[in-house]
């Protein structure tokens, strides 16, 4: 009877075990310590420019991650996304770098969720912050619809406190229909949209009224998670 009962209790512990891995999510952590151009981590990442065409890729050198779009002009933000299958809840986070503000240029950070490239084709939605700390700073949440500069606000806020400085923590979040974005943990923006309900976490960065700039801002630390 004691080993019977012994026995049970060790196939409900494995059970157990095996039913919290099975619901576990994914997670993918990086500080950028390669160099790579585009970035790749080993193929963990796919490029706007490398898959999408129109639009720019990410490079990576020295802990930064950042965007090789030229400028000054157009929409071909540069575009990094996660490769392999991600649950539709997801949530991305990152660290800024950021040196000589420039407040009468574009620089913007990104993160992407639920997002899709192929060939003259990106999708998905983008949560960006101006690199900025004035009043001309400020945090948008965007729908990409397929078509290089097809894409709709779908939530939008000005002022100083929704601009980004170096060291400052990004993040943003799906869950359901709910888009949500952050900094240092403060909630600066929602947005709901049923558009897309799959996709793959990611990173994007733009540059707009200059050029030669794109290492002046960036990402040194990444995570994406994700929940079945």
């Amino acid at each position: 009877m004691k080993l019977r009962l012994v026995f049970t209790l060790f196939i409900l512990l494995v059970a157990g075990l095996a039913g919290a891995g099975a619901g576990a999510g994914r997670t993918y952590r990086t500080d950028f310590a390669r160099t790579e151009n585009p970035l790749s981590e080993h193929g963990n990442w796919e490029g706007g420019k490398t898959v999408g065409l129109d639009w720019a890729d990410v490079a990576c050198a020295q802990g930064l991650a950042y965007g090789l779009e030229p400028g000054p002009t157009g929409y071909d933000d540069a575009t990094a996304l996660l490769t392999g299958e991600w649950g539709p809840d997801q949530t991305a986070e990152a660290t800024v770098h950021y040196i000589r503000p420039n407040d009468r240029i574009n620089e913007e950070v990104e993160l992407r969720l639920r997002s899709a490239l192929s060939p003259h084709r990106a999708t998905g939605y983008e949560v960006l912050f101006s690199c900025s700390k004035t009043a001309r700073s400020y945090t948008e949440i965007v729908r990409w619809n397929g078509l290089l500069g097809d894409f709709t606000y779908i939530d939008r806020h000005s002022g100083s406190s929704f601009g980004v400085a170096d060291g400052d923590v990004v993040k943003a979040t799906a869950k359901g229909n709910v888009i949500t974005a952050y900094v240092n943990g403060v909630q600066v923006a929602r947005a709901m949209d049923h558009t897309y309900p799959t996709g793959h976490p990611g990173i994007g960065f733009f540059i707009g009224q200059a050029t030669g700039a794109n290492r002046d801002y960036g990402f040194t630390r990444f995570k994406a998670t994700d929940e079945p």
